[in-house]
């Protein structure tokens, strides 16, 4: 009984991350190669996924921030993030451009 006790308890104190579902392993599959699809970017996502665009980058905003996503693949998480970090910078030089 004491071994099953013992095996109950985490080892480390470090939280676990859960592995990603199909779907968000799919999205990173197709982010890390969507310039391979010919085409507008958004017409490979409808024929992918079956989403609209808008479903779809709200689901990628919340998988760039999701730690599953950066334990899956890193470096591709870190580069979405820039990715995203110089379009928010971007968006509000123009707001504060047009404030003058």
């Amino acid at each position: 009984m004491a071994a099953a006790e013992e095996s109950a308890v985490p080892s480390s104190t470090a939280p676990s991350i859960a592995p990603l579902g199909e779907r968000d392993a799919r999205i990173l599959r197709f982010e890390r190669s969507w310039w391979k699809h010919a085409g507008a970017k958004e017409q490979a996502i409808r024929k992918e996924f079956g989403l609209s665009s808008a479903r779809y980058y709200q689901l990628l905003g919340a998988l760039i921030d999701s730690p599953s996503a950066l334990a899956h693949d890193p470096m591709l998480i870190k580069r979405l993030q820039r990715v995203r970090d110089a379009r928010l910078a971007a968006r509000s030089a123009r707001l504060l451009s047009r404030d003058d």
